[in-house]
């Protein structure tokens, strides 16, 4: 039984790195065949590139699944801007006129178009609930964007479901916020007190059939259980992070093996994406005092064991400004909250609109929406009290004694 384990186990961690190592490709799907093998490259303008006219960038990964394509299109609207880079992944398992209509969408966009920073990874994975297949998936767009640029800051996963609270560079900011913080600092929730969690995720062993089947199904169980390791020390947290770039690249090509051998344990690990990183960085004497430990996600969850967060609504508009997070989680499509949020925090007329900023040239309709690129209002920031507000936040959670207080233990 324990070889038979062991061979199940290596066999599966195999797939894993090959799904992570093997040639990446940026493509746009053919609007008449879907097809994943066309590339294309990412090309910045040299005025904007070459000058980095913002003090920080941000790489996002923003992965929807099957029935997301609204959601998606939304979400990425609102966090657009030009001096970022976004990765979108729609799963494998969504059907052919969803991939071609978020292909159409990116394409036929002028400004995405014109600068080159939204990106569809070409060939998507198989995402499986509570299964690896997330981790994978996170991993694989890291090295994408690692791959295709060199100046960007920060690395922040989100979902469909996920919405921002503040605009990239208007009066309520994510650039301006993140501008006077050290590169290295990391946004990661975490905890070594498992409770409940050690004995329903630290000791179960359970198989993702996504690593190998090319059909869709639900985790499967081993029966035998497993002890908790005594090599490293186990951490959780939440899913939703933002990495500083040394860190992610110590996560894909660091020269310690730590990264690679947590790999391989949380294979067999349920709900990895909600233990990986967080394991990774507090058992690394070089990252682990890197940390601030929060998501900056205003999420409300059900009640214990809070596996699950509550769809969020008109009532709840109160409490996530108070919070001054940056984003918010989880949103229903066209939830009327979200129109409040579009209106009085990100300032945008329509779902279809970009969120206003120095960088977009406002149109000549009535309502002054952000249409295009404004080349002399390229790299101009214009913080208002809704940034201070998230300044705020941010002082408290990297100053002392309340960051040091904080840290792995």
């Amino acid at each position: 039984m324990g070889l038979k384990l062991f061979l199940i186990s290596f066999i599966l961690t195999s797939v894993v790195f090959t799904m992570l190592y093997i040639s990446t490709y940026l493509t746009s799907f053919d609007i008449n065949i879907l097809n994943q093998s066309s590339v294309t490259t990412l090309v910045i303008p040299k005025s904007i590139n070459n000058t980095r006219p913002y003090p920080v960038s941000f790489a996002y990964l923003i992965s929807a699944s099957k029935g997301d394509t609204a959601k998606l299109k939304r979400t990425i609207q609102a966090l657009y801007h030009p001096g970022n880079f976004y990765l979108i992944h729609l799963e494998r398992d969504a059907t052919e006129d969803e991939h071609r209509e978020i292909a159409r969408f990116v394409r036929e966009n002028h400004v995405f178009q014109l600068v080159g920073n939204v990106m569809i990874v070409g060939k998507p994975n198989r995402v499986t609930y509570r299964g690896p297949t997330m981790l994978a998936t996170t991993l694989h767009a890291m090295s994408m964007l690692l791959r295709v640029d060199a100046n960007w800051d920060w690395f922040i996963n989100l979902s469909a479901s996920d919405y921002p609270l503040v605009t990239q560079d208007g009066t309520v900011n994510l650039i301006s916020a993140f501008s006077v913080l050290p590169r290295h600092l990391n946004f990661i929730q975490h905890s070594s007190r498992l409770g409940w969690k050690m004995n329903k995720r630290g000791k179960p062993i359970m198989i993702d059939p996504g690593l190998y089947s090319l059909n869709k199904s639900e985790i499967w169980w081993v029966i035998k259980q497993r002890t908790l390791p005594t090599a490293f020390k186990l951490y959780t947290g939440s899913a939703w992070t933002i990495l500083s770039r040394s860190f992610a690249e110590y996560c894909i090509i660091g020269y310690e093996n730590l990264p690679r051998t947590l790999l391989l344990y949380y294979t067999n690990f349920v709900s990895s994406p909600e233990g990986y990183f967080q394991t990774v960085i507090c058992n690394s004497k070089e990252y682990k005092n890197t940390t601030a430990n929060h998501d900056l996600h205003y999420i409300s969850w059900d009640t214990p064991p809070k596996q699950h967060p509550r769809l969020l609504g008109p009532r709840d508009y109160r409490k996530m400004v108070l919070s001054s997070r940056p984003f918010a989680r989880k949103f229903k499509h066209n939830n009327a909250v979200l129109d409040r949020i579009d209106r009085e925090l990100l300032k945008r007329r329509h779902p279809s609109h970009f969120t206003h900023g120095g960088w977009c040239l406002k149109s000549d309709d009535k309502h002054q929406t952000c249409s295009s690129l404004h080349n002399e209002g390229f790299g101009v920031l214009r913080p208002g009290a809704g940034a201070r507000r998230l300044k705020t936040l941010l002082t408290k959670l990297t100053s002392n004694p309340n960051f040091s207080k904080r840290q792995c233990r």
